[in-house]
């Protein structure tokens, strides 16, 4: 059902509620397509695109150079299925050739992922800023919205907190995850079903006397699983992890806390996992045969000096001190303990500690810059052609308040720039048909 302009009786033909990626990108997007329109972003906090300014450590991970669309999809716990024909229309190639065009030179590292060559969000918000006033798009902040209902003649009515009132011909929510309670309430006001919203990117607080004092270091490829005690399948992931100071973090851990964002949830954050340190060794038998050959090749070296598998040399010391103790080797033999002397029992149980190594998770820590939620606007209620409600007209919706969330590594702002864009051109092309 196309949404009717009525001149007359709006002051606005699109309001976005929300000043971030999606929101900027939908009503520029609508701007470009109906150079007419009269669209107005509302933001409730001082400074727009917020998210955008500490991401990436304060460079903005702005995509993924991932540019097939199935295998795009592929990284996104939820809303897989259907973001591979929006991403189609939309991709990672496109997302870049639009910052191109307008003066933010960017760059692909070596994972893939997608920075602004300044290496400064700025570039990326001064963009975002600058091409919203080209377009004639007017920005409040400050304005978070009380309350927003549809009219009984069409349109929507649109209450700020500070008692302000708005009519519009078409409304789009755009605020970001669901735990923001605002944006998730407008939703289901217009009788929208909310999934329940837990976190889905964090880091696992872990207190171990195998990695206590060692944060900073960091094993490049490891293995992270997690067998939750009931009949949910395990998850399991792979990437860099890092020991911080109050346990385990990098992309590893925030892979598999996405994909197990609502099983985690439920186990109330207290659960075992178990890490692979061996970057592809693969199983213990293959290690105990790599210190078979060690044993005849290696006789001169002390084991606790000399790491393997590429582990760094103190997480190394740590591991080596933990599997001959549980074979019972006291401090002084191992300090002394030279490969031809390692028995079988204590190169098994080193081996488990390098490929099987557990440690008791007990509670998260979020991941400031990569604060992400799953749950939100259930999906099989958005239309995913134009982002537009299958329960209410003229209302759309793009980002995070969707029940859409990826991994970490700029999956979450490609959804963003593709959904918000998708939105816009659908409401652009509306106004322009009613005009």
């Amino acid at each position: 059902m196309q949404s009717v302009r009525m001149p007359d009786l709006f002051e606005f033909d699109l309001i976005v509620v929300g000043g971030g990626a999606a929101g900027f990108f939908a009503a520029i997007t609508c701007a470009e397509v109906a150079p007419d329109a009269r669209i107005m972003i509302l933001e409730r906090s001082s400074k727009v695109l917020g998210k955008v300014k500490i991401s990436g450590g304060g460079r903005c991970n702005v995509t993924h150079a991932c540019f097939e669309p199935r295998e795009l999809a592929t990284f996104y716990p939820r809303g897989s299925k259907q973001l591979i024909g929006p991403f189609h229309r939309w991709s990672p190639a496109e997302t870049m050739a639009w910052f191109e065009s307008r003066g933010v030179s960017l760059k692909i590292e070596p994972d893939n992922r997608v920075f602004p060559k300044t290496d400064d969000s700025q570039s990326v918000i001064d963009c975002l800023v600058s091409a919203a006033r080209r377009a004639g798009v007017e920005v409040r902040t400050g304005q978070g919205v009380a309350d927003a209902r549809e009219l009984a003649g069409g349109g929507f009515g649109v209450k700020t907190r500070d008692g302000q009132l708005f009519h519009t011909g078409c409304l789009a929510l755009t605020t970001g995850g669901s735990r923001e309670a605002g944006g998730a309430r407008m939703a289901a006001s217009f009788g929208h079903r909310l999934e329940p919203a837990a976190p889905s990117l964090f880091t696992f607080k872990i207190k171990d006397p195998r990695i206590a004092g060692l944060q900073g270091l960091s094993v490049a490829e490891a293995r992270v699983k997690v067998a939750p005690p009931n009949e949910a399948p395990e998850l399991e992931a792979s990437g860099a992890v890092l020991i911080t100071h109050w346990g385990l973090s990098g992309p590893g851990i925030l892979r598999v806390s996405a994909w197990g964002a609502r099983v985690l949830h439920a186990l109330g954050y207290r659960f075992e996992i178990s890490i692979d340190w061996t970057d592809g060794a693969g199983c213990v038998d293959s290690v105990e045969e790599e210190f078979g050959r060690l044993r005849q090749g290696a006789s001169k070296r002390v084991i606790v000096n000399d790491p393997q598998f590429g582990a760094p040399s103190r997480l190394w010391r740590r591991l080596v001190e933990a599997g001959l103790a549980e074979a019972g080797k006291a401090g002084g033999e191992i300090e002394e303990l030279r490969w031809p002397h390692l028995s079988r029992e204590a190169g098994s149980r080193l081996a488990r500690q390098l490929v099987d190594c557990r440690f008791q998770v007990d509670g998260k820590s979020m991941n400031k810059e990569e604060f992400v939620t799953c749950g939100g606007v259930n999906l099989d209620e958005v239309s995913f052609k134009t982002m537009e409600s299958r329960v209410t007209p003229g209302l759309f919706f793009a980002g995070e308040l969707l029940d859409i969330d990826g991994v970490t590594g700029g999956f979450n702002f490609q959804a963003a720039w593709t959904t918000g864009r998708l939105a816009g051109e659908a409401i652009g092309e509306q106004l322009e048909t009613s005009a």
